[in-house]
């Protein structure tokens, strides 16, 4: 079996915007705020209102968080009446935080 050389490394390496992304979108679960909602969000769909009441946080502050978690596309709102309800964006998501959680857990 040959050897990869350095070159051939480099050359399946992403190319640097995809990577300045993939580090963007880890930043996301680097906050443990965004990371709370994101759990919350993994269990269930909820308003603004009932993530303000379960994280006991003012509903301007994780009204804030959803608004950076949404430009990530980690998270969606669906209008229901005068409220939206939030919810992951998808399953890879979910995904994220699973091996996330594995990974910290491991001992």
């Amino acid at each position: 079996m040959s050897e990869i050389t350095k070159q051939e490394i480099r050359n399946m390496l992403p190319d640097d915007d995809v990577i300045y992304s993939l580090a963007e979108l880890f930043k996301m679960f680097g906050d443990p705020t965004r990371a709370k909602i994101l759990k919350c969000l993994q269990i269930k769909d909820l308003y603004v209102g009932e993530l303000s009441d379960i994280l006991n946080m003012s509903i301007s502050a994780v009204s804030h968080q959803l608004r950076v978690l949404r430009s990530a596309k980690l998270v969606k709102g669906t209008k229901e009446g005068k409220e939206v309800k939030y919810s992951l964006d998808d399953d890879h998501v979910t995904k994220i935080l699973e091996y996330g959680l594995t990974h910290v857990n491991e001992e």
